[in-house]
């Protein structure tokens, strides 16, 4: 890592207590990332958590918390959230979204651009929604994604969620690019499921990207190897460095 990388972090306190904005790449769980960062600390042992997790197919913020930071976690993750992405309209899969294949599709050709934007008013506000089946929701003790892999029938409970904003920033059919503001908790691939049943139709979710949670904003995160070559290099620092 060279001299301008290293001016770019500030002088950290990760036992005290630190909170990391980090950009999650493509396909990396969120376990994946703090696994990362929590591994560069060794033989160091220090709490490290995520603050609202991110689906694998997901990118974009993820905050880190380290050290006695960690018991703030439930504060950051009820923060509103931000979210941009890409929906695919006259199609659906069983997980909303890339995960799984393809299962059934519908003829969009009548659908029109003025029947897309007026869709979004319903989703604005309180809602009701279900989590998709594969998700990390638990139902009797165990994850969703679990018992949808094993092809278990069973059911989610609805849930109440708020939604600030919701606008269409892109038509390009099949392809709709949107922006949403909501609720912690707010299943981005269930709203797409249901605005792809509002118009009749079908939909899932083909990318996901979290630009913003409460103040936080992805423009001010690091990438996560980015963080742990850091993290790395001040350990060996550490110990390589005389004793006072």
């Amino acid at each position: 890592m060279n001299e301008d990388s290293i001016k770019k972090f500030p002088e950290f306190n990760f036992a005290e207590g630190e909170l990391l904005l980090i950009n999650k790449p493509y396909k990396w769980t969120s376990f994946d990332v703090v696994g990362k960062i929590r591994n560069s600390f060794k033989p160091l042992k220090l709490k490290v958590g995520h603050a609202g997790t991110l689906d694998p197919l997901a990118t974009g913020l993820l905050i880190i918390c380290t050290g006695k930071l960690t018991k703030k976690i439930d504060e950051y993750q009820a923060q509103e959230k931000e979210y941009t992405g890409t929906l695919y309209l006259g199609a659906v899969t069983p997980s909303y979204d890339l995960e799984t294949e393809i299962t059934d599709t519908f003829d969009i050709s009548h659908i029109t651009e003025h029947e897309i934007r007026e869709n979004c008013k319903q989703f604005i506000g309180e809602i009701s929604q279900v989590p998709p089946a594969h998700s990390a929701v638990k139902v009797g003790g165990e994850r969703l994604y679990m018992k949808a892999r094993r092809g278990e029938s069973f059911e989610a409970k609805t849930r109440q969620v708020s939604i600030s904003e919701f606008e269409i920033t892109r038509i390009d059919l099949p392809e709709i690019d949107f922006r949403v503001v909501c609720s912690k908790g707010t299943y981005i691939r269930s709203l797409v499921y249901d605005f792809g049943r509002a118009l009749n139709n079908g939909a899932y979710l083909a990318k996901l990207r979290r630009t913003r949670s409460g103040d936080f904003h992805v423009d001010h995160a690091y990438g996560v190897m980015e963080l742990v070559n850091h993290i790395k290099s001040l350990r060996e620092k550490e110990e390589t460095e005389p004793g006072e």
